[in-house]
């Protein structure tokens, strides 16, 4: 793929559909819980002049809320889709934007041969605008905790070594964001999170989907259960691994009726690693 462009210096150097200002100025804040995917849809179609409100937005994505007052397998199966998938966020600004704005996923799991800078930069400058869908739990700084749950922000910019995102303002590595960006749909569960809920009754025979058993996750929590029966210490699970509705990657939205809209459906997918 030819990702390159010609052009000035600063062009080479850096797109943004924002400056710095800007985006501290004009990004939306989290507008609810799990509900990072309507957050960035707002700020897509407000990039491309299109204004709705958080609650159509929302409304739109129909963003899933984890289940907390569940037992524990029902728990496990909303936290598995809490939020919003790729496919939600593109529906969602369809119909917010009633037809005026559409979008296309590029998936980077497994390895797609692409170098991120030069491939985000080069859709930027044309006027598409991309939202990441992360899993914030790779590429963790040391000594940080895991985050609990996958992401969706919209980068504003990038640069060589360096690409701009909203909800929070953050700036992070080509590096660092290619990680999160290239994930299996999986999601680590807190071990506090698991315990607090099981029952005498618990029954997680129920989850019983290929995704489910091939990852074993009744397994997971029995041997979790075992540890605390267990009375010498030793090393304990942190985490169980659940599958997860999300698939990682970039969706790029543009203006329904435009050649770039028409590019972007038509631009093959990444060519695998």
């Amino acid at each position: 793929m030819e990702d390159h462009e010609g052009g000035d210096g600063v062009q080479e150097e850096q797109a943004m559909l924002w400056s710095i200002q800007e985006a501290f100025e004009r990004q939306t804040l989290q507008i609810g819980a799990s509900a990072c995917g309507a957050t960035a849809v707002l700020d897509v179609l407000k990039a491309l002049g299109v204004d709705v409100t958080p609650e159509e937005a929302d409304r739109c994505v129909q963003t899933r809320l984890r289940r907390n007052e569940s037992p524990l397998p029902d728990y496990l199966l909303s936290r598995s889709e809490a939020g919003a998938t790729h496919a939600q966020l593109i529906r969602g600004a369809e119909e917010a934007s009633e037809g005026k704005v559409t979008g296309r996923f590029f998936h980077l799991h497994p390895r797609r041969l692409v170098s991120l800078f030069p491939w985000l930069a080069r859709w930027i400058r044309k006027g598409a605008v991309p939202i990441a869908t992360m899993n914030m739990q790779r590429a963790v700084p040391e000594g940080e905790e895991v985050p609990d749950a996958w992401h969706h922000q919209l980068i504003f910019g990038a640069t060589p070594n360096a690409v701009f995102m909203t909800n929070p303002f953050d700036v992070v590595s080509e590096g660092e964001l290619h990680e999160r960006l290239c994930s299996e749909s999986v999601l680590l569960i807190r071990r506090e999170d698991v315990l607090q809920r099981i029952t005498a009754d618990c029954c997680l025979s129920t989850l019983s989907d290929p995704q489910w058993t091939t990852l074993d996750v009744e397994g997971q929590v029995k041997q979790m259960i075992l540890e605390e029966e267990q009375e010498e210490g030793g090393a304990k699970l942190t985490h169980i691994t659940t599958p997860a509705a999300y698939s990682s990657g970039v969706t790029f939205f543009a203006l329904q009726q435009s050649e770039l809209a028409q590019e972007l459906l038509n631009a093959p997918e990444l060519s695998l690693l």
